[in-house]
C-alpha cells in the first residue's frame, strides 16, 4: 500500500478568481499559482493559508464538478485552528463571511465558532483554551444530553 505523503483539500467554486480574492481578504491567503483557460475559466489554482495549501478550481458541470452554490450546500468544513480566533472571526465576517455558529468556548477545549464563506464553503475557526483529556471530553459531552 502506498504512503500517504500529504492531503491537500481540493474546492470547487463558482468563481475561483473572486475566491482567491475573499480568501486573502478573510484569511490572509496567499495565491501560489492559477492555471486560467483562454475563456477565463480557472482550471486549477492554489493558495496557501498559513501552512496549509488549498486547491481550487472553477465548476465545470460538463464533468460534473459542481460547488456547494451549485449543488444546495456543501457536507463538510475546513477548521482553521488559529491563535486568536476572535480576531480571526471578525476578519472573515468584515471579508463578506456569514456567521452559521457564533463564537463560544465548547466543552472540548476550544473557542469556535462557523463561517460561511460567499461560495458556500463552512469554515469552523478555534484557538486551544484549555486541555482537555479524553475522558473528560466525553463526559462533557455525554452531559450535553442528559
Amino acid at each position: 500500500m502506498a504512503t500517504v505523503q500529504e492531503v491537500y483539500p481540493y474546492l470547487r467554486v463558482h468563481s475561483t478568481a473572486d475566491a482567491i480574492d475573499f480568501y486573502g481578504r478573510a484569511f490572509g491567503a496567499t495565491e501560489l499559482f492559477r492555471l486560467t483557460e483562454p475563456s477565463g475559466r480557472i482550471g486549477h489554482a492554489e493558495i496557501k493559508i498559513g501552512a496549509a495549501t488549498l486547491m481550487l478550481s472553477d465548476e465545470y458541470p460538463e464533468h460534473g464538478i459542481r460547488g456547494p452554490q451549485s449543488l444546495g450546500g456543501t457536507t463538510f468544513s475546513i477548521h482553521l485552528h488559529v491563535d486568536n480566533v476572535d480576531d480571526a472571526f471578525e476578519q472573515a465576517i468584515k471579508a463578506g463571511a456569514t456567521v452559521i455558529r457564533p463564537l463560544q468556548n465548547q466543552f472540548y477545549g476550544e473557542r469556535s465558532g462557523t463561517v460561511r464563506d460567499p461560495f458556500g464553503h463552512e469554515w469552523l475557526l478555534g484557538a486551544h483554551i484549555e486541555s482537555v483529556t479524553q475522558e473528560e471530553m466525553q463526559r462533557r459531552y455525554t452531559a450535553m444530553f442528559k
